[in-house]
Order: C-alpha cells, then structure tokens, then sequence
C-alpha cells in the first residue's frame, strides 16, 4: 500500500499579474474521485492557458484546481473505487483541467495515457494538451486529409511543432507561420515544406503561389484579428479554418462573401471544459494511430526547456518571450 504524505508542494497563483505571481506553496493533497487516479508528478507541461489564467483572462472550470497545469507525467499513486484500466505503479501521462503544477494531480481515468516506448517523464508531460488539441482540431473537427494541404500559424509554439510533425505524418502537405528566420528554419526542419516569416512576408501571397494558386485545405488558427479575412482569402474551395486562440484578437473584419463563394467552414472550439468522454475518446485515437509513431521516432515532442517547478515564474517569461516548443517544469 502506498503511503501518501499529507501535503505537497504546489505552485499557486498569488494573484493575477505577470510571472512573479507564480510561487511555491504547500498544499493538502486533491480528493481522489471515484473513478480517477491520483498521479505522483515528475514533470508538468507548461502552456499558453496557463499563463492566460495567470493573469486572470482564463479561469478555470467549475470544479477545477485553481493551480495552473493542464498536463502531467508520473507514476500512479492512487485509484480510485471504480477507476479501470489504470493501477498503482503505472507510468501515465495525462490531460487534466488543472492542478498540474503540484506534486499530486488527480485525472480521470481516461484522459490517462502510458508514456509512449522509450519516453522519460520529461518527453511525456510534454505530450497531452498539444496532442488531445492538434488531433481534435486538425484530424477531427478539420478533418485533413492524406494529399491535402494544411497550414498552422504559430509553427513553432507547442501546438505549432505538433501540427506540423503529425500533418506531415498523415500525409499532407504542410506550411507554416512563423516570427523570425529561425523559426522559419525550425519549421522547414520539423517536415514544413514553405515557412513564411510573417514579419517580412505576405503568407497569403507566399502560399498561394506555393499552391499555384488554389490555397490550403485546412488552416489551424489561434491568432484570430486580421488573420481571419486573410485565411479566408487563402484557403481552398472548400477549405476547413479552425480558430483554437485569439492571440491577435476575438473582433476582426472580413468578407464573408468569400465564405459563401469558397464554401467554407470556419470552426473552432476549446478543449479544457469538455467532458471527461469526449476527451477520453480523442486519448483512445492517439494510442491507436499515434502513440506508435512517437515509439518509433516518427513523431516527437519539441522541448525548449527544462526547469524545476520552484523556477515557474521563469518558465512563464520564457513562454512569453521567445521560444520553441515546449517548456517542461520537473517535480522531485
């Protein structure tokens, strides 16, 4: 029988503001759920959302941990009456609607996945908030296509280096956006095939002449402002647009004429508040067609740092200033 201790260190925001409101606290464990396990973390992913919800743009769901993380790598600990398919022992990484900065973090069973054949704990946590969003949006709601053409903007975000890694794995032609003549590199590097440095280029001339005219099939957005007219002059007949973020805004102007005349589809949605089914559903897909391709190399999670969970508010201005990939806080 395992025996737990009765607190554990947690990172908690002291109030909303910049980085330096991140601090280590101690906190009591999280109730266990009746059918969901307890995870010993060793590594913490960290994201967008939660730094969002750092400075008191992004609360967290009914229900949620106020400490930020929504994505953790460890051993199980505990479980839970009716928890099933997940025992004491089990290396797991999981998604989760917060508490995964913390040495405890409580997931529903079947947001649980086994780290992938070779992975540490590090390249784990690094897995489920891209991967659960890049399947769900690109593969489910966008449904791209082996031959299509996909763009992501933001190439070299953690979203950005996933899209990009699994379009190319399912066979599409890929493109990207990107800040600077680095990135653009890391895109080409990662199986983009055109990167467009979207300070110094136009990415809707870029690409069209790329595609000799006939635009891209799918686009993966999280800008939003003035991006969504000008996807919408880039996409396809038929194309598929899916918004994640509003980055450069949630108000734009654009034509809808070309939505008429292109027959598009501009969707978008949000992954954190939905139900425990839904996502279990997206984490029993990755186990089946991509947990295999992560076994064997084909795809792998970019890590742009490492730091201990005390150095949280550093993992933040990092993430807000200039990286790529993801950034990982590590726990013991």
């Amino acid at each position: 029988m395992t025996v737990l201790p009765s607190d554990m260190l947690a990172i908690e925001i002291s109030r909303p503001g910049g980085p330096e409101v991140l601090r280590p606290t101690r906190r009591p464990l999280p109730a266990l759920s009746e059918d969901g396990v307890l995870i010993a973390v060793e590594a913490a992913g960290v994201n967008r959302p939660d730094a969002l919800q750092r400075q008191g743009a992004y609360p967290p769901p009914a229900g949620a941990s106020d400490i930020p993380g929504l994505e953790v790598a460890g051993t199980v600990a505990a479980v839970g009456a009716e928890a099933r398919g997940v025992s004491i022992g089990d290396k797991v990484t999981a998604l989760v609607t917060g508490g995964g900065y913390a040495e405890y973090c409580v997931a529903p069973t079947g947001s649980c996945l086994p780290w992938p054949d070779g992975f540490d704990a590090v390249r784990s946590a690094a897995l489920p908030e891209t991967f659960f969003t890049v399947w769900s949006n690109v593969f489910d709601r966008g449904r791209l296509l082996a031959g299509e053409s996909f763009l992501v903007h933001g190439g070299t975000s953690g979203i950005g280096t996933t899209a990009i890694q699994l379009a190319r794995a399912f066979g599409a032609r890929v493109f990207a956006t990107a800040g600077s003549a680095e990135k653009c590199e890391a895109c080409r590097r990662l199986g983009a095939e055109v990167a467009v440095n979207y300070r110094e280029e136009d990415f809707v001339a870029v690409l069209k002449a790329a595609t000799e005219g006939r635009g891209v099939d799918v686009i993966l957005d999280m800008v939003g402002g003035d991006y969504v007219d000008r996807n919408y002059e880039l996409a396809a007949v038929d194309g598929r647009i899916v918004q994640i973020a509003f980055l450069g805004g949630a108000k734009a102007t654009a034509n809808f004429a070309k939505l008429m005349q292109k027959r598009l589809v501009h969707t978008g949605s949000t992954l954190r508040p939905r139900e425990p089914a839904f996502k279990a559903a997206i984490a029993a897909s990755l186990r089946d067609r991509v947990w295999p391709l992560l076994a064997a190399g084909t795809v792998a999670p970019v890590i742009d740092r490492v730091l201990p969970a005390e150095q949280a508010a550093e993992a933040h201005a990092r993430l807000e200033d200039d990286h790529i990939g993801k950034i990982v806080l590590t726990f013991g």
